[in-house]
């Protein structure tokens, strides 16, 4: 492009600094939500693809029929792996992993010499984890590393809080959790610096090791303990739909006639490692995942913010045709060609979007940290030094430019030169309706988008005030993991109860919101193990139900001494054909190879949501036990919030008792809230990206209510010097307007209406959308439109009419 046309294009856009400050102003900010957005989804849909052999790497997952009941699991049973090494040439070799939190182990207690402190991101892996993933070793060799029982590898955070850098390999840290306590050897260190991975974890703990990792390698059980996360390497060039094709004969081989035993049924499914962390819909999942719709919802904003910045852009841009139609003319008329005059318009164009872009560049920097925690994401400037983000950059810019720049530059260079020399602008007409247009199709995306706010906020209102069934205000949570607070917990809790702020106090295994990892198939009297009805359970003490604030419909509460006595919800109570009396007695049965069991209904609860209000309320049963060593978890109901005077006098007794294990403690409604964070996250980003949206839309309004009141300062002048008041002035530049956001708020109804019912879907209790939510919307696009329009409307009309006929 030549030089002659960037100086020219530097006038021009000198020559109009108003409207080229709007321009620059939207085009920046649209680009800086664009490119973060862009970058975000990007890096989400990034992880596992930095291994080496990452198209070859599968997880086996599980469709679990277990009685009527299906259930995709992210994990499958323990044996499975060992046996598709051994059974299919394609698999070169498998890796088996346990998260303990999902075993019921929430943290472990690490120590290191006078160190102590709280883990949760801990796993089991097979020695051949790392041969696997790849991983940045700070220290230690991969292939090595999880060889040797009782040896442990740590992400370089927690090898900084326990050791000097460069000081951890061959050092001896002790772990203790409900797998016992053990001393391990550290045998490296890793970092996350080549890459993301759905498998975060911060201690990868030998699977050859005593406790669960012993259980692990020991299980032979195919029907259940679905607990396993089974990775597997195939041959390169291995169909994995036709190796999946050979899996129900692999599994009947070895488990048919244990599945049919306890009434199950089984597939198993490879599913790719590097699309794990953007699928939804599998239980037991390793880590959080993220919602692909999630993430095209934001790349969808990200486009519109874009258009939208882009539609202000050509709206001045044709706005101002009038004012550059003479120019045009004589270019025309001295010999200047079509391609030669678009070329100048483009360049004015791409100048601009240049500007903007470097402009959106350094307030990138300067707002990532912002955005960062918008997103809940670990995205830093260094991404600048990644070639894929200056593709993006680029892509941005060159789209940005040709979209804000092709129709201006067409627009401007169309008009017929004889004609606009004497001041004929015949299609003028068309080009109002254009822009008349694309202010509606700003104002539908923004009208949109303040109705997906909305429903959302009453959803999560709805979810934060619907009644869960039990109390989740004022509980606390302890968890019991060290061998010196095991010993302890009976004390413990008999100095809490002594407190006159502590209500109630119980022991269980989990706690409401807490993921719920034990099941059990159960049937009556006469029935079998096909007829069985799954139900989830938890086991407690006697005073889990007054604890949680938990309602009985029937029968009583559990007892001291009630060994192999239960309480069942409705939910259950209903599925098994009982009703609330005849539940209280009741045998329920159930069967595993040769061993029949039973336990005795002693009472049965109102149906309570112990897990989130994505999932309905399932079959569920709380048991009795007197084994001190399955109740790890304390919760206490107290009747103060004064929680500064009580955590002091809690952790008082807590030192007191457990001096050499750390005072840790949680909310109950913080757990609970916790389950809806992606919610949270979604609410909130849509919420700042639709301000960024209207705030652009605004921009272009401004914009063009000011180049509107220029245009017919003479006609303002002559109604005022008729007798037209402000009021008249104001309704007349603002009438064109509102009637174009009365349009766009018609249009807009229908998709914001689909688009919400789609999104409450995914919810299994969720609110009713009713029509004041867009109408709310709508009024809010209004009135932001007005004031806006009303700004510049006010100042016209507020002028001398004199100077306005004079000037004109």
């Amino acid at each position: 492009m030549p030089l002659r046309f960037l100086k020219i294009a530097w006038r021009s856009i000198l020559r109009n600094r108003f409207f080229s400050l709007i321009n620059v102003t939207g085009l920046a900010l649209g680009t800086v939500c664009c490119l973060y957005i862009m970058i975000y989804v990007n890096d989400q849909f990034g992880y596992d693809r930095h291994h080496a052999h990452a198209d070859e790497l599968y997880r086996v997952t599980t469709l679990l029929n277990a009685r009527g009941n299906e259930t995709f699991m992210a994990s499958c049973s323990p044996p499975i792996g060992p046996a598709l090494e051994r059974d299919f040439g394609e698999v070169v070799s498998f890796a088996r992993v346990v998260r303990m939190e999902k075993m019921g182990i929430a943290q472990s207690l690490i120590s290191a010499g006078e160190t102590k402190l709280y883990e949760k991101e801990a796993v089991l892996a097979d020695s051949s984890y790392f041969s696997l993933f790849d991983y940045h070793f700070i220290e230690g060799n991969p292939q090595e590393a999880l060889k040797k029982p009782f040896t442990v590898v740590l992400e370089k955070g927690l090898a900084d809080k326990l050791f000097p850098p460069g000081e951890a390999r061959g050092q001896t840290i002790k772990i203790e959790n409900n797998n016992g306590i053990s001393e391990y050897e550290v045998t490296g260190v890793v970092d996350r610096s080549l890459g993301k991975s759905h498998l975060e974890a911060s201690l990868f703990i030998s699977m050859n090791s005593n406790g669960l990792g012993e259980y692990v390698l020991q299980n032979n059980v195919w029907a259940g303990n679905n607990f396993t996360s089974t990775y597997i390497q195939l041959m390169p060039g291995t169909d994995p739909t036709a190796l999946e094709s050979k899996l129900p004969a692999f599994l009947n081989k070895y488990g048919e006639e244990e599945l049919r035993s306890v009434g199950m049924s089984k597939n198993l499914i490879l599913q790719r490692v590097d699309a794990i962390h953007t699928f939804m819909g599998y239980d037991v999942e390793m880590a959080e995942v993220v919602s692909p719709t999630f993430l095209y919802v934001l790349f969808c904003i990200a486009v519109l913010i874009q258009v939208v910045a882009c539609i202000n852009f050509m709206n001045l841009a044709t706005a101002k045709a009038t004012k550059r139609g003479k120019e045009v003319g004589v270019r025309k008329v001295i010999g200047a060609s079509k391609a030669n005059l678009v070329t100048q318009f483009m360049a004015e164009s791409l100048l601009l979007v240049l500007i903007s872009s470097a402009v959106a560049v350094v307030l990138f920097g300067t707002l990532l940290p912002f955005l960062n925690r918008l997103t809940d994401a670990t995205i830093s400037n260094s991404i600048f030094l990644d070639f894929s983000s200056w593709l993006i950059i680029a892509g941005i810019v060159l789209a940005t430019g040709l979209l804000a720049g092709l129709y201006p530059a067409f627009y401007l260079t169309s008009f017929n030169t004889v004609k606009i020399m004497k001041g004929d602008y015949s299609n003028r007409i068309s080009a109002t309706r254009i822009r008349q247009v694309m202010v509606v199709t700003q104002f539908v995306f923004s009208i949109v988008l303040i109705s997906g706010v909305t429903v959302i906020q009453q959803q999560m209102n709805f979810l934060n005030a619907k009644d869960l069934g039990f109390s989740k205000d004022q509980r606390l949570i302890f968890s019991f993991y060290s061998t010196e607070s095991k010993a302890q917990m009976d004390a413990f809790v008999d100095a809490v109860r002594q407190l006159p702020e502590v209500e109630h106090a119980s022991k269980t295994n989990n706690y409401p919101s807490q993921f719920v990892f034990n099941d059990v198939g159960v049937y009556l009297e006469g029935g079998d193990m096909n007829s069985a009805k799954n139900a989830q359970f938890m086991v407690s003490d006697p005073y889990f139900v007054p604890v949680n604030g938990i309602s009985l419909l029937s029968g009583r509460d559990l007892r001291d001494g009630d060994e192999g006595k239960v309480l069942i919800n409705e939910r259950l109570m209903s599925e098994l054909g009982l009703d609330a009396e005849s539940a209280l007695g009741t045998k329920l049965y159930s069967k595993y190879g040769d061993e029949a069991t039973y336990v005795e209904v002693a009472g049965v609860m109102k149906d309570f949501h112990y897990n989130s209000l994505h999932q309905q309320i399932r079959p569920f049963m709380i048991q009795y036990t007197e084994n001190a060593d399955r109740l790890n978890h304390l919760i206490l109901s107290t009747n103060s919030d004064a929680y500064g005077e009580i955590l002091a006098k809690l952790e008082s007794a807590w030192d007191r008792l457990m001096p050499e294990t750390p005072f840790d403690y949680a909310f109950m409604d913080q757990e609970v809230e916790r389950q809806y964070a992606k919610e949270q996250l979604l609410s909130g980003v849509i919420r700042t990206f639709t301000q960024m949206t209207v705030f652009i839309s605004c921009l272009g309004l401004l914009g063009l209510a000011a180049f509107s009141a220029e245009q017919r300062r003479k006609e303002i002048g002559v109604r005022k010097a008729l007798g037209a008041s402000v009021g008249d002035i104001v309704g007349l530049l603002s009438g064109e307007f509102v009637k174009l956001v009365l349009v766009a708020f018609a249009i807009s109804i229908p998709l914001a209406w689909w688009a919400m019912d789609r999104w409450l879907d995914d919810f299994a209790y969720q609110i009713t959308v009713q029509w004041w939510m867009f109408g709310l919307a709508g009024l809010i696009a209004l009135v932001v439109a007005l004031v806006t329009v009303s700004s510049q409307a006010w100042t016209a009309a507020l002028a001398d009419p004199v100077e306005s006929i004079r000037n004109e």
